[in-house]
C-alpha cells in the first residue's frame, strides 16, 4: 500500500512538472475551463482567478486536484476539439443574445450546482493535459462514450471512473455554422446532466477544450479585406455549396442526399454510351427532381429521384434504399444503403452497396468517390443484370436515412480506409531500404581474406624462369 502512494505521488509529480513545463512556454493562445460539481464547498470564493489572468498549469492541477480530492469520484470530461472565451461571447447567452443562446444546458447547470468555477484564460498547452492529469489522480483508465449510448449509462459512485465524451467543433464545417455545432454539443451535455439527475449519482463535470477556436480573429481578418486596396483586384466571394436534397414525412425531415456532383452513363448495344449529368437537376435552384415515391420509417427507408425524360431515357428514375438492423456485437443500430437503382423505359439496373456503404443509424456515411467501375462500392447485383450496362459516379457523396434532426447532416462516417497512398509509399519505402540494408550487411558477412600469400609459414611459391 505505501508502495502504491509513493507511485501515485511519483506520478502526480512527473505531471505538476509536465503543467509546469507547459505553463512556461511562450504562447498567447488560451482555452476556457468550467468545472462544477454536485457536491459544494469545493472552492472557496477567494479561489478564482482575478479578471484577465492567465491561469498557469500548476494553478490548473490545484484546482483540479481539489475538486478531486473532495468531491465525488465519478468525473466527466466533456471534451470538445476547439474553444475560446469568443465563443461564449458571440453565441452564450451570459454575454450575448440571451433568446439566441448556443449553451443552455450548460449555464443552467452552472447556475443549480452547488459548487462551480470558470476559469476564463487558461494556457491551452495546459489545458490539453487535463486528461492525463484527471486519469493520474482517479487512478483509473477513462471511457471514451458515444451520444448514442448514452441511454446505457449506468453508474456505481463507490467507484472511481473517468467518462470522455469528444466534443467536435470547427469554424469551417460544409453544412453546420459553429452556433449549430456549439448548440449540438450542448444538447449532449444536457443529456448526460439528465441521467445523471435521473440516478442521483454525485458527479464532478470538467468542459474544456484541446486548443483554441478563432472566432473573433476570422471575422477580423474578414472585415480588414474590406479595406481599400491598390493595384489589387477584390477577391471574388467563394461560391456557397447548393443545400442536400431533403425529404419530409409528416413528422418532419428524415432523409439527406448530396453530392457535389452526380453522372452517369449508359452503354447501348451498338451506340456510343449515354452521358447523364444529373447535378444541376438534382441540387441548387434550378432543380427540377421529384421526391414522390419516397417514405422513411424507424428501419427501413426509401429516396425516390423523379427525373422525368432525360436524354431519351422515359420515367428516369434514381432511388437509393436504406436499412437500419441491430448488430448485437456492436450493441447498437447501424443502417446499410441495400440498393441503388436506376429505373428507365420500363427497365430497371441494381446495384449493391451494403457491403461497403453502411454507418451507425445516428450518422451520415460520406465518400469522397462512390462508383460502380473504379474501386467499386456500387455492385451490380448479378452478370447477367442489366445494371452491368451502367457507369455510375458520384463525387463527395453524402446520405443519411435515419435519425435526420433537420436541414443538416449529422457527424459522417467516413469511408477512408486507415491505410492511404501516402502511408503505402511510405511503408514501401522503409520495406525497400530495409532490404537494401540487410542485402549490403549480407555481403559484408560473407567477406573473407585472402591468406594464401600473407601466412609465412605456408608452402612458398616457385616461379620456373625460361630463358
Amino acid at each position: 500500500m505505501a508502495d502504491m502512494k509513493m507511485q501515485s505521488r511519483v506520478g502526480m509529480a512527473l505531471v505538476s512538472i509536465l503543467f509546469t513545463i507547459f505553463a512556461l512556454g511562450q504562447c498567447s493562445d488560451q482555452v476556457p475551463v468550467v468545472i462544477w460539481s454536485s457536491e459544494s464547498s469545493l472552492w472557496q470564493a477567494q479561489d478564482a482567478p482575478a479578471l484577465g489572468h492567465v491561469v498557469s498549469g500548476s494553478q490548473l492541477v490545484t484546482y483540479l486536484s481539489s475538486a478531486i480530492s473532495n468531491g465525488p469520484h465519478s468525473v466527466f470530461l466533456f471534451l470538445q476539439d476547439k474553444l475560446s472565451l469568443d465563443d461564449f461571447t458571440m453565441y452564450g447567452g451570459a454575454f450575448g443574445n440571451k433568446q439566441d443562446n448556443a449553451f443552455p444546458n450548460l449555464e443552467a447547470a452552472l447556475e443549480m450546482a452547488p459548487s462551480s468555477l470558470v476559469l476564463p484564460s487558461v494556457d491551452w498547452h495546459a489545458s490539453s493535459a487535463v486528461p492525463a492529469l484527471l486519469q493520474e489522480k482517479l487512478e483509473t483508465s477513462p471511457v471514451y462514450l458515444e451520444p448514442s449510448t448514452l441511454r446505457q449509462l449506468r453508474l456505481n459512485h463507490s467507484i472511481s471512473s473517468l467518462l470522455v465524451l469528444r466534443l467536435p467543433y470547427t469554424t469551417s464545417t460544409q453544412f453546420m455554422s459553429p452556433k449549430e455545432m456549439l448548440s449540438g454539443n450542448d444538447e449532449v451535455i444536457g443529456e448526460v446532466l439528465s441521467i445523471l439527475k435521473s440516478q442521483a449519482v454525485p458527479y464532478t463535470a470538467v468542459f474544456t477544450a484541446l486548443r483554441p477556436s478563432r472566432v473573433i480573429r476570422e471575422v477580423s481578418l474578414a472585415v480588414e479585406n474590406l479595406g481599400r486596396s491598390l493595384l489589387q483586384a477584390p477577391p471574388k466571394p467563394a461560391a456557397a455549396p447548393h443545400p442536400p436534397v431533403m425529404f419530409n414525412n409528416l413528422v418532419g425531415p428524415c432523409i439527406l442526399l448530396w453530392a457535389e456532383n452526380l453522372t452517369m452513363s449508359h452503354v447501348r448495344s451498338g451506340g456510343a454510351p449515354v452521358r447523364f449529368e444529373l447535378t444541376s437537376r438534382t441540387f441548387g435552384p434550378g432543380a427540377s427532381v421529384s421526391l414522390t415515391g419516397s417514405m422513411c420509417n424507424r428501419t427501413h427507408s426509401r429516396l425516390v429521384l423523379n427525373y422525368g425524360e432525360v436524354e431519351g431515357y422515359k420515367d428516369f428514375k434514381v432511388i437509393f434504399v436504406m436499412n437500419s438492423r441491430r448488430y448485437p456485437v456492436s450493441a447498437q443500430h447501424w443502417f446499410t444503403l441495400d440498393n441503388v437503382e436506376i429505373e428507365y423505359n420500363g427497365l430497371k439496373a441494381r446495384f449493391n452497396g451494403s457491403r461497403q456503404i453502411y454507418a451507425p443509424q445516428n450518422y451520415s456515411f460520406h465518400c469522397q468517390s462512390v462508383t460502380s467501375f473504379r474501386n467499386p462500392l456500387l455492385v451490380p447485383f448479378s452478370s447477367s443484370d442489366n445494371a452491368t450496362n451502367w457507369r455510375v459516379s458520384f463525387t463527395e457523396f453524402q446520405i443519411q436515412g435515419f435519425n435526420v434532426t433537420g436541414p443538416s447532416f449529422s457527424y459522417a462516417s467516413d469511408c477512408a480506409g486507415f491505410f492511404t497512398p501516402g502511408i503505402w509509399m511510405g511503408l514501401l519505402s522503409t520495406l525497400l531500404m530495409v532490404l537494401i540494408l540487410t542485402y549490403g550487411l549480407h555481403m559484408l558477412m560473407q567477406l573473407k581474406t585472402m591468406d594464401r600469400f600473407d601466412d609465412p609459414k605456408g608452402a612458398s611459391i616457385s616461379v620456373p624462369q625460361t630463358e
